[in-house]
């Protein structure tokens, strides 16, 4: 792989070169690879099968969780999220002790790995929220919730600069990977002041099935204001909006 100079950039491909645009600029490669037909038959490449079978698994395991949690993500995502998600799964996939090789998945493998991830790599939830909280994943009653008691945000909430106000957002989501379906509750503060006045208890219970046999979900993040003349406005447009798993339940 070789950066493109020059005030000109290419795309597309002259000869055996090809040249692309993409987040780190504008780069060139020689063409190559070798045949897909024999990839798919030649038993030399049986790992390579079995690794691509998991990848692929692993990228639809993470578009689900991540349509799941497409409320809460519209504001809080970091370009690479995506692909930091899938090889997230892939380590769930990896952790699947029963299956073949190949036929490893995630509701085999160790969803709980997932707990901690980050979906803002630019604003962490791990070094915004310094308020103690605690999450429960009830799967008996379907329940998912977060609870936060009183607490002084310019304190306990490291924002970025230019906050005048907060919100406390959390969802619970119930997954089937099989199925690619989903089922999904999400809740919100009001818009509190990010000052010294100490806010109410926060207590948010996001309800799924009850008594559900899928991995469960709880995510809990945080959205930055700016108070102009009245009106907020989401701070550089939710750019540092931290949103993570906070637990999770795999069964």
């Amino acid at each position: 792989m070789a950066r493109q100079k020059g005030i000109i950039k290419l795309k597309g491909t002259i000869g055996d070169i090809t040249f692309y645009k993409t987040k780190d600029g504008h780069l060139a490669r020689e063409k190559g690879g070798i045949d897909a037909s024999r990839i798919k038959s030649d038993p030399a490449f049986q790992r390579t099968r079995e690794n691509g079978a998991e990848f692929g698994r692993a990228g639809k395991a993470g578009k689900i969780l991540r349509t799941a949690m497409r409320s809460l993500l519209l504001n809080s995502a970091d370009s690479r999220m995506v692909s930091r998600l899938t090889q997230a799964m892939i380590k769930v996939i990896q952790a699947d002790v029963t299956s073949e090789r190949g036929l490893r998945n995630v509701i085999d493998g160790e969803a709980e790995l997932l707990s901690g991830f980050e979906f803002n790599i630019r604003g962490k939830l791990g070094t915004s929220l310094f308020a103690p909280y605690v999450g429960v994943i009830d799967r008996g009653s379907g329940v998912i919730s977060v609870d936060l008691d009183s607490f002084v945000p310019s304190n306990m909430i490291a924002a970025p600069s230019g906050t005048t106000h907060f919100k406390i957002i959390s969802a619970g989501a119930e997954i089937d990977f099989e199925a690619e379906t989903f089922t999904e509750a999400h809740s919100e503060s009001d818009i509190l002041p990010w000052g010294q006045t100490a806010t109410a208890v926060i207590n948010q219970a996001n309800t799924v099935t009850p008594n559900s046999t899928k991995p469960l979900f709880l995510a809990l993040g945080l959205e930055f204001y700016q108070e102009v003349n009245g009106q907020m406005y989401a701070l550089k447009n939710g750019a540092y909006n931290p949103l993570a798993l906070v637990s999770v339940s795999g069964l």
